[in-house]
């Protein structure tokens, strides 16, 4: 991923509905989910749903298909990897540290923990 993609990716996130809306789609998985039901597990207008949904499709976060007189929204995981990988491809200093979705926590974090911050 390169980096103006990573900043769009970061600045739809960086939104409170966007963010809930981009989580609740990874929570419902492949499938995805159609509007009405976004809507209604958020709590928020279709309008304003709308205005989101928008701005992660733009932003390739999200993609869109009709199915017959719905449209299905789905996390698009291959880009959300691709942004993980990114902000963590320089981690503990190249070492390669193992941070994945399934323990967020970096390997390197325990293992020197003698190491000065700065």
């Amino acid at each position: 991923m390169e980096e103006p993609d990573v900043v769009k990716a970061l600045a739809a996130l960086a939104q409170p509905v966007r963010l809930r809306v981009f989580r609740d789609l990874v929570v419902a998985g492949p499938q995805g989910l159609t509007p009405t039901r976004l809507a209604q597990d958020l709590g928020v207008t279709p309008s304003v749903l709308s205005f989101h949904l928008k701005e992660l499709l733009h932003a390739g976060l999200v993609s869109q298909e009709r199915a017959s007189r719905h449209l299905i929204y789905r996390a698009a995981f291959d880009r959300m990897n691709g942004l993980l990988a990114y902000l963590t491809d320089n981690c503990c200093e190249g070492a390669g540290c193992g941070v994945d979705a399934v323990t967020p926590e970096c390997d390197c974090a325990m293992a020197d923990s003698s190491r000065a911050y700065s």
